[in-house]
């Protein structure tokens, strides 16, 4: 492909050199360049691709996108000047992919929490009906029926592309992808047509990277500022933010909610630890899922689903009988009575919904354990409120590591105990090794009771000093309750 077709749509400022080159790859990664391979200088959060200009050229690049021009030029290599490397790179990638977004009905899933189930379920609901479709999630990316691992929430331009491609090539109708704010701020999603978005809710997350809330919540919004008038705009009245995402979109304005009158309005009749009894816009409807957060997920589906044409009348049949996602909610019992929970709630606002809706289904008699964690080297403002979360709505507590990475996991801890009020110290354990958290909950556990594992959810590794070690809560739990029978 030539580098004017690559550029098609992209405001160049400059080019010196021959914009007639043939290209065989494009890349960011000075690692990844090969010959005549047109390489993007991106500044990044840990590195400035302009310093490895030198490296990619002698690499075999043969054109360079670039914001600042380099005081000295090869004369067989075109440079090309632009005002923001990272949001052309998202542009050319879709060129360079033949554009596949606009092959398929793409929609966008944005927000704290709720982004996995949702993106999961309504795969799950349009493959079910039928349809090729398309999925680019925290825990998978599928294409057609085929899983290919993922290794970020919202992958990088280039590879985001590469697997919209795949599924263009296989045909899909419709893709579904969660959308962090991370991608919407570093412009990983430019050049993506989508057909609709939807927002979850918008709570203490990503300070590390954001710095504050109002940037945190303004790289949501850009997100439907950017949809197109084709597209629907679809969100939770329910989060105070929610009006506010759409402010200033030009798509289709939805809306769907639990305590405000809105276009797809839900209501809780029942709930249980095996699912609850719905009303969705005046119909009941059981599903397997458990949970106020779990309602407003369906909702989210519903109303997308109408958006993108399902048949209303098989649709509440058909979302009756989806399954949650992988390490959201996800129960194992006991031999003996104990109920488990695995929750992804790595927030403290996420916690606090898993153990409100926990505390709400269960009786009185029973003891709820949470065993809990924070990552390290991310955002360290919101631990202690995860403890104070934590012991507030739980019988007894165990903090513990969660990805610890490059932090010390026993000061991560003693940040969190920061958080907890003087009253209620008497209900926290401390206990570093998780595996030995994980079975001390158990033992302290009888019949009836309740051990919530919160904060890793589908994840199947500890990262502690750069290293990933096999670690899945789901499997440790299931062996602790054999080894306590």
């Amino acid at each position: 492909m030539k580098i004017k077709e690559i550029l098609v749509n992209c405001n160049l400022l400059d080019i010196v050199g021959n914009k007639d080159l043939d290209i065989p790859n494009i890349t960011f990664d000075s690692r990844q360049v090969e010959q005549d391979t047109l390489f993007f200088a991106v500044k990044g959060t840990q590195a400035d691709g302009h310093d490895y200009i030198d490296k990619a050229i002698e690499q075999g690049a043969s054109a360079i996108v670039c914001e600042k021009m380099p005081s000295k030029k090869q004369d067989n290599v075109t440079y090309i000047k632009v005002d923001n490397s990272a949001y052309v790179l998202g542009v050319a990638a879709s060129n360079f992919f033949g554009n596949p977004s606009e092959k398929m009905r793409l929609v966008g899933v944005t927000g704290t929490n709720g982004k996995t189930t949702i993106a999961t379920l309504l795969y799950r609901l349009f493959t079910d009906a039928g349809y090729s479709c398309g999925l680019l999630s925290t825990i998978e990316n599928i294409v057609d029926r085929s899983v290919i691992p993922s290794t970020h929430t919202t992958p990088d331009p280039i590879e985001l592309n590469g697997l919209l491609h795949q599924m263009a090539e296989a045909g899909c109708e419709y893709a579904f992808m969660e959308v962090s704010s991370h991608s919407v701020a570093q412009d990983r999603i430019a050049g993506l047509h989508f057909a609709g978005g939807i927002f979850t809710n918008l709570t203490h997350d990503h300070l590390d990277y954001h710095k504050t809330m109002a940037n945190y919540r303004n790289a949501k919004k850009k997100f439907f500022d950017d949809l197109p008038q084709t597209a629907f705009a679809l969100t939770n009245l329910d989060d105070k933010n929610g009006e506010y995402m759409l402010q200033n979109t030009r798509a289709r304005k939805l809306s769907y909610a639990l305590k405000h009158d809105a276009d797809f309005k839900g209501i809780i009749m029942e709930s249980h630890f095996d699912g609850m009894m719905l009303k969705v816009n005046g119909r009941e409807m059981f599903t397997r899922l458990v949970g106020g957060f779990n309602a407003s997920n369906l909702l989210a589906i519903y109303g997308a689903a109408i958006a993108l044409g399902f048949d209303k009348e098989e649709l509440l049949v058909e979302i009756s009988k989806l399954r949650g996602a992988n390490g959201r909610f996800d129960i194992v019992h006991s031999a003996n009575g104990i109920v488990g929970i695995v929750d992804y709630a790595h927030t403290p606002d996420a916690l606090e919904n898993v153990l409100k809706t926990i505390n709400e289904v269960r009786g009185h008699k029973e003891t709820l354990i949470t065993v809990v964690g924070c990552g390290g080297n991310r955002d360290t403002t919101k631990r202690p409120e995860m403890a104070a979360v934590a012991v507030k709505l739980s019988d007894k507590a165990i903090l513990t590591s969660d990805n610890p990475r490059f932090e010390d996991p026993d000061e991560i801890i003693r940040q969190m105990k920061a958080g907890i009020a003087d009253e209620d110290r008497h209900k926290a354990l401390s206990i570093t090794n998780r595996k030995e958290a994980i079975r001390t909950a158990v033992a302290l556990a009888k019949k009836g009771d309740i051990i919530l594992l919160a904060g890793k959810g589908h994840e199947n590794y500890q990262e502690i000093n750069g290293i990933k070690n096999h670690f899945d809560d789901k499997e440790v739990l299931s062996e602790a309750f054999k080894e306590a029978m």
